[in-house]
């Protein structure tokens, strides 16, 4: 099997590519790709061949998927512009004749109203029409995305948002990247959808609750109303446009567009997810 991973020089990249190394595909088979190679040089160093891509030069996703088997296409990290990128990169692994392309694509994406859900719809809809085999991977939020705000949420006493009392299937990189890496080393994944997210959603205020088991420091969740999150992130110097993302985010999650219950996530790793107890805990110590 020769298998390559885009955004190798990433977060999740990297850990597909250790989960596959892990599960004993052969280093000489795995391709790491990705804008930064030196981030990867000890995977190079290991025997995974490495290459330098960059999704609006085409020539350079030819060069990464030439004899490709299997491509994980993981989603660019620049909205506006995922649309027109993963484009490029399926049009290159059509040329190539790659046997199959996974897709880490986003949650409950054939009804989700997120704003940032749009580039994944258009995405699936380009691989729909390509007449390449594919599998979908969507994955719910990163438990990351909470934890990395720890400790500004102690700083404030407060975990502001504007997700009511939605839930989220959070999950780690870890586990995404496991469950990746196992649809890309077994056979018959062509045409299946996986909805992917940890086995116990949370609130926000569930979340606060456990920040503030675990460190003994008062944490409560902050409901407001879309336009005030969004108007809170700006103040606190987010860009506008990712500020109104965020918050049309937590409007999903209130919706229960984040939600998944259908339990692929832990069938394809074979271990129950990471829970938010041990992730909160990971980030603290």
């Amino acid at each position: 099997m020769s298998v390559v991973i885009t955004g190798a020089t990433g977060h999740l990249g990297r850990l597909v590519v250790e989960s596959l190394l892990g599960q004993g595909v052969p280093a000489r088979d795995i391709t790491a790709a990705g804008r930064d190679t030196t981030k990867v040089k000890d995977l190079a160093d290991r025997g995974v061949r490495v290459r330098a891509i960059d999704y609006d030069d085409p020539a350079t996703l030819d060069d990464a998927f030439r004899g490709a088997g299997k491509i994980l296409l993981i989603s660019a990290s620049v909205p506006g512009q995922r649309a027109r990128q993963h484009g490029h990169a399926i049009d290159a692994a059509r040329r190539a004749g790659a046997g199959l392309l996974a897709y880490t694509s986003i949650a409950n994406a054939d009804t989700t109203t997120l704003r940032l859900a749009a580039e994944h719809q258009a995405t699936e809809a380009a691989l729909r029409a390509s007449g390449l085999p594919y599998v979908l991977l969507r994955n719910s939020w990163y438990t990351e995305n909470y934890t990395a705000q720890i400790p500004a949420i102690l700083q404030r006493g407060s975990l502001p948002g504007s997700a009511g009392e939605g839930r989220v299937s959070a999950a780690t990189r870890a586990d995404y990247a496991a469950a990746a890496a196992a649809v890309l080393a077994s056979d018959g994944q062509a045409g299946r959808v996986y909805e992917l997210g940890g086995d116990e959603g949370f609130t926000l205020a569930e979340l606060a609750a456990e920040i503030s088991a675990q460190t003994a420091q008062p944490v409560s969740y902050r409901d407001l109303r879309e336009a005030e999150y969004a108007q809170l992130l700006t103040s606190a110097g987010v860009p506008e446009p990712a500020a109104a993302i965020l918050a049309d985010a937590d409007r999903g999650l209130a919706r229960g567009d984040l939600y998944v219950g259908s339990g692929h996530l832990r069938q394809l790793t074979g271990r129950p997810t990471t829970s938010l107890h041990d992730a909160v805990a990971a980030a603290l110590h």
